[in-house]
């Protein structure tokens, strides 16, 4: 069947639909993330004419963005688990006596370690909503997943077209205890409530169909962080150190809050940290989890006064797994003179960067009241407007 005579097939059946007021209803999807998201590519629910479509696109398709969100939400960055005070013994007052105003920064480490039986606990809270994939929005319904087009014409006949909303909220348990005065050790434990919810519509010459509509929840423990730290070189205004992390695959990779395998960063920090201001610097790479991944970051802390820090960071991420994407075009398996385009991915590794403001708060003897908000600097990965985080910490008083 020709071309025109398929687009004459589909508005038939769509005025057919219409005047009998049997419109074609898309079918509704619930279950895992990683299952409502398959269905929300792929799925057709209703037959637009006779046209045949190539369902090898559309798995390509949703395989490409499966794999992005996989990679984007399983490595998401977890704050700081180190203590914002940090006390040393003066032999010439016979005393412990805070180090520096400075309560260091948020999601890079300070070199500074605790000191020995230091301990300090916390909680976050961050959400992010996640508006565009590698720079597609994903939320207005232009995001195309495939789309058909005869030799001879340039505009498509057919197209398919996403709407995603993705929303995540991450709840941060964390915690820290200095072993030594130059060994810390501490852990992050993440609890992550993701939701996910679509359409999908198919424009056939003219004739608009929703194929499918889905929705998933869940709310559960992610990847959980132990790590450690230790001190080279730690005197008053400055620092030396090597961070390490074992990310542990506590999440479900199906409901993409887990990497399904374990990872290891490794990170060299400095710190120079005057009595009001402080900078840190961070330089990492990681393998395993998802993703092999190279990290780098700086940080500057001003203290307003002994009680308020205004806090200003910037890192970045190269993620070998994460890709860009590309619309490829090729030959539909059956029908000849026609063309089916799809997402597929481009190049292996892209670069992220996001930067950080905020303040931290001592409002209450040693309990510090954290506030920031993130801003991607890229369109590069998974991205959305500014986060907003809040956190509140203790570290059990050393005076």
């Amino acid at each position: 069947m020709s071309a025109k005579s398929h687009g004459r097939a589909g508005c038939i059946v769509a005025l057919l639909a219409v005047v009998a007021g049997l419109s074609p209803r898309a079918a509704l999807a619930q279950g895992s993330v990683s299952d409502v998201l398959s269905f929300l590519v792929t799925n057709q629910a209703v037959v637009t004419g006779d046209f045949i479509k190539d369902q090898q696109a559309a798995a390509a398709t949703r395989d490409t963005i499966f794999r992005f969100l996989q990679v984007e939400l399983a490595t998401l960055p977890i704050s700081s688990s180190t203590g914002g005070f940090i006390y040393r013994f003066n032999p010439s007052l016979g005393t412990m006596e805070r180090v520096s105003d400075g309560f260091g920064p948020f999601y890079l480490e300070r070199a500074l370690t605790s000191g020995h039986g230091q301990t300090s606990i916390g909680f976050s809270y961050r959400h992010s909503r996640f508006d565009t994939l590698d720079g597609r929005d994903l939320r207005d319904g232009t995001l195309v997943t495939t789309a058909n087009r005869l030799a001879n014409e340039s505009e498509p006949f057919d197209v398919e077209r996403l709407t995603l909303r993705l929303d995540a909220s991450t709840f941060t348990v964390f915690g820290n205890y200095g072993i030594t005065d130059r060994l810390d050790i501490g852990a992050a434990i993440p609890i992550v409530d993701l939701n996910l919810s679509g359409e999908r519509l198919n424009v056939y010459r003219g004739a608009v169909f929703q194929q499918a509509v889905g929705s998933a929840s869940v709310t559960g423990l992610a990847d959980i962080a132990v790590r450690a730290k230790y001190s080279f070189v730690q005197t008053r205004d400055a620092g030396i150190a090597a961070n390490v992390e074992l990310r542990l695959p506590t999440g479900a990779e199906e409901q993409f809050i887990g990497a399904g395998t374990a990872g290891f960063r490794a990170s060299a920090i400095a710190s120079f940290e005057g009595r009001r201001v402080g900078s840190h610097f961070r330089a990492g790479i990681a393998t395993g989890g998802v993703s092999d991944e190279i990290d780098f970051g700086g940080a500057v802390v001003v203290a307003a006064s002994s009680r308020f820090n205004v806090v200003g960071e910037i890192f970045g991420r190269r993620l070998s797994e994460l890709t860009r994407i590309a619309e490829v075009t090729a030959p539909h398996p059956q029908l000849p003179n026609v063309a089916t385009t799809r997402l597929l991915p481009e190049s292996v590794g892209a670069n992220t960067m996001l930067a950080l403001a905020g303040f931290k708060w001592n409002f209450a003897e040693t309990w510090l009241l954290n506030a920031n908000v993130l801003f991607p600097l890229t369109k590069n990965g998974l991205t959305g407007r500014p986060t907003p985080s809040i956190a509140i910490d203790y570290t059990f008083d050393r005076k």
